[in-house]
């Protein structure tokens, strides 16, 4: 007896090869996993998830004119989500979900949600038993007839371009000198991802000879020639010219058959409704179409007593069947209906014979849920009974998702207060009313201070914490017809109705810090936070939401640029400075990208020698327009806007380059020293920028010096400890800048393989007159001979500063004394100089 395959289920045509990996995976890696498991399509993990998967004929999609584009992390490439189905669907369930998300690959899950595997529809159309149905269908009216060939000496780029813009899988290559025609298809475009060539000939990438059919033959017969073959597309010629016409591939196979499956299955669908409209005797007609529905069925006598259900049903209520057949349907209701809404429902059902709409029923574990409800009267033709059936779906989850939806539009998920939408329409409405009132109103912007530093030491759950208590606070300040809203991150906005005077303003932004200043319980630790808080008052500051939201926030960097923790009203001049400020940005810009930085170069010497020990590169900016500006104008401004970390590339290559040419001209000097970022330790790739530098001016690790300053090790000691060993590992030498001024110098000394102490220029100011601070340089100095480090004074201008380091047995020195930061082209003659007279 013929099995009907339509019983079959996932798990008896699933494969388990369940090809996947990371997000950050680049596409060549992805590519080599995928050649050597012989799959077409690859799923793409975030952690522990699958969030996406990238498939063979997404190839052409890729940006080959980008020359790293094989580098690209799969991640950026995938198609998201991942539809997925349960090991014990049918194939019917199966297939029902292709069509409807018109996708060729779902995730198979076992009964515990996990991934095991993967169905495509060629797995269901191979085990549909249609191979019969492609004796009758000749080749004739299934292949491709448009099908471009290229010559054998084509540009591969040039295939390429054609599959991309003519969406198909594959294009015929014709080598005229061997009189063949050859093939190159998406899996070999995905495959060259590994070995890039886009100026090869298409002939090189091409599989060939080609087999042939006629359109005379059947696609069965072009099936088992595939198959045997192990092949995917056959050339179609002209059975009396011998001439190609077109191009057969395993898909057009493949659409046929599904087209016929797919084509028989929704026949049988399209039936269900026919089938529900017959008598009793007539409903075991319908059985296989109610089982594979995906919603839930129950046919009902018209005394109400329940004769049939599907599994989707009991998938959906949690009844069993024989839990409730022969019972009432009043079983399954909330008491959520009052006895008008269902006579409501009878009425439209007795007058038009079917009813539609949503209803809350109750599942077997008490659970309520929503669902839509289409009941349907079914006469029999021939007798008198009336049976009813109810088809139902579960949309608590949709309608769950659409009040979330709406919630995400206009509260923020974290702290549930109104996010930017809803505030931008709460001023606008206060605005109009206080217009029409001829009243005042203040808009004021809140943000914390040093937020991101709570994120990178206790981490972001901690932050979370934070963010959720401050807004309670600040909620609990509110009147009524006042609104508090978060714009994202740490920023929050409040807007303040019928406001008295300017003074009431200061006394609640005053009355915020003061209860921000309190500590907050965060898990097991507790943290202090302080905010910056700026605000503007309508009309005297703004007209509009745009004007006053921008002047308050101009008010707020102001708080920020006095010191924090603190509350500025707007002011005209401030946005003159913000101006200043986006001013220097768009400069600072342009600088990197026209070469307007240089180095600088300031000598240090060996107080027993003399002579020149070392050099340190100092950072300056030649503006055009403004002249030289100063480090401490644009080496913040840098670190705020992110782009800290370039400069200080630039500046380790800079700095190799000038040392390896005077090196070349004969100059003796020991080190360069570089100035390193807090930022660019704690991204994890300077030793890797280091080396790089090195090798590409053939410079040895041993004429390098990085300065770092403490705070750079104060948010992760362990990485900086990997990053400086790698930098020892070059040979290069590790200096601690600005010693003293730091939280833990002490310790940082014991942990980090640190060579020299720059002991910082505020405490050599002050020596030798003032107690206290020449105390303080001769300890630090005792205590870096007894640790072997070397030292170094930094900012020495007097003779009697350089008197008093000698005595104490200081290494060397650093400053105004001895020489100036000095141009590049200054620099050879200032050293030939101290070279002679030493």
């Amino acid at each position: 007896m013929e099995t009907d395959n339509r019983q079959l289920q996932v798990k008896d045509i699933f494969s388990n090869q369940l090809v996947s990996c990371s997000w950050h995976t680049p596409l060549t890696d992805a590519v080599k996993q995928m050649k050597a498991h012989q799959v077409s399509a690859i799923f793409v993990l975030k952690g522990n998830d699958i969030a996406g998967i990238w498939t063979e004929s997404d190839c052409v999609k890729l940006n080959f004119e980008n020359p790293t584009f094989t580098h690209t992390p799969i991640g950026a490439l995938m198609a998201s989500p991942v539809h997925a189905i349960g090991i014990d669907k049918t194939l019917g369930e199966a297939t029902i979900k292709f069509h409807q998300l018109a996708i060729r690959h779902l995730l198979v899950k076992d009964e515990n949600k996990q991934a095991v595997g993967v169905v495509s529809l060629s797995d269901i159309v191979r085990n549909q038993g249609l191979d019969h149905y492609l004796h009758f269908r000749p080749i004739e009216e299934h292949f491709e007839r448009k099908v471009c060939i290229l010559k054998s000496d084509d540009c591969i780029s040039r295939a390429i371009e054609v599959m991309k813009s003519q969406r198909v899988t594959a294009v015929l290559v014709y080598n005229q000198a061997l009189e063949q025609y050859g093939i190159v298809t998406q899996r070999d475009i995905a495959y060259m991802v590994l070995n890039p060539d886009w100026q090869i000939h298409c002939w090189q990438l091409s599989s060939y000879p080609m087999h042939y059919v006629t359109p005379s033959d059947s696609l069965f017969d072009a099936y088992r020639l595939m198959t045997t073959k192990s092949i995917r597309h056959l050339v179609v010629k002209d059975a009396n010219t011998h001439e190609v016409i077109g191009l057969l591939g395993l898909k057009n196979v493949l659409t046929e058959i599904e087209t016929a499956y797919c084509s028989e299955l929704e026949k049988v669908l399209a039936q269900r409704d026919i089938a529900l409209q017959k008598s009793e005797k007539n409903l075991y007609l319908a059985n296989r179409i109610i089982d594979a529905s995906l919603d839930g069925i129950m046919i009902t006598r018209s005394t109400g007593e329940i004769i049939q259900v599907n599994p989707a049903f009991s998938a959906l209520t949690g009844f069993h069947d024989y839990e409730v057949l022969g019972k009432d349907p009043s079983m399954l209701s909330s008491g959520l209906h009052g006895e008008e809404y269902y006579q409501q429902m009878w009425q439209q059902l007795s007058e038009k014979g079917v009813w539609q709409g949503e209803i809350c029923n109750r599942k077997k574990n008490g659970d309520v849920y929503v669902e839509w409800l289409t009941i349907i009267e079914i006469k029999e033709p021939y007798s008198e009974d009336v049976l009813y059936a109810a088809i139902f779906s579960d949309i608590t989850e949709r309608k769950n998702a659409e009040e979330k939806i709406v919630r995400l539009a206009y509260f923020d998920e974290l702290t549930s207060l109104p996010n930017r939408r809803l505030f931008h329409d709460r001023l606008s409405m206060a605005l109009a009313s206080a217009h029409r009132d001829t009243q005042t109103l203040a808009v004021m912007f809140i943000d914390l201070d040093r937020f991101k530093e709570v994120n990178d030491s206790l981490g972001h759950s901690a932050g979370d914490q934070l963010l959720v208590q401050v807004s309670e606070r600040i909620k609990a300040m509110l009147k009524e017809g006042d609104t508090l809203a978060r714009l994202g991150g740490d920023e929050f906005v409040i807007l303040l109705t019928e406001v008295k005077d300017i003074d009431s303003v200061v006394s609640f932004a005053n009355r915020i810090l003061q209860q921000l200043s309190m500590p907050f319980e965060l898990g097991e630790v507790c943290v202090a936070a302080t905010a910056s808080i700026g605000a503007a008052i309508y009309p005297e500051d703004g007209l509009d939401s745009e004007a006053l939201l921008k002047h308050a926030d101009v008010a707020m960097y102001r708080s920020k640029e006095i010191g924090r923790n603190s509350f500025q009203l707007y002011k005209a001049s401030m946005n003159a400075r913000s101006l200043e400020r986006l001013s220097m940005l768009s400069r600072f810009q342009s600088a990197l990208k026209n070469s307007e930085f240089e180095l600088y170069f300031q000598p240090l010497q060996c107080l027993t020698s003399s002579r020149i020990n070392s050099v340190e590169c100092l950072l300056r900016w030649q503006d055009p327009n403004l002249g030289m500006i100063s480090p401490a104008q644009f080496i913040p401004l840098a670190e705020e806007l992110g782009l800290i970390t370039q400069l200080d590339k630039w500046v380790v290559n800079r700095a190799c380059e000038q040392m390896a040419f005077w090196r070349s001209q004969g100059a003796e000097i020991r080190r360069i020293a570089i100035n390193i970022s807090a930022q660019f330790l704690s991204q994890g790739d300077l030793a890797l920028t280091v080396a790089n530098a090195l090798t590409k001016h053939r410079l040895k690790g041993q004429y390098l010096e990085i300065e770092l300053t403490e705070s750079s090790f104060i948010s992760n000691l362990h990485e900086a400890k990997m990053q400086l060993k790698q930098l020892k590992n070059l040979g290069v030498s590790i200096a601690l800048d600005d010693f003293g001024t730091g939280y833990s110098a002490l310790s940082y000394l014991t942990k980090l393989p640190i060579d020299i102490l720059k002991i910082d220029a505020s405490f050599i100011a002050k020596i030798p007159d003032e107690y206290g601070n020449s105390e303080i340089v001769s300890a630090i100095i005792a205590m870096a001979k007894a640790l072997n480090l070397q030292v170094v004074a930094e900012g020495v201008e007097k003779p009697e500063q350089r008197q008093f380091l000698q005595k104490l047995g200081c290494h060397t020195l650093q400053g105004y004394l001895f020489c100036k930061p000095l141009a590049a082209n200054n620099w050879m003659n200032f050293y030939n100089s101290v070279k002679l007279t030493s």
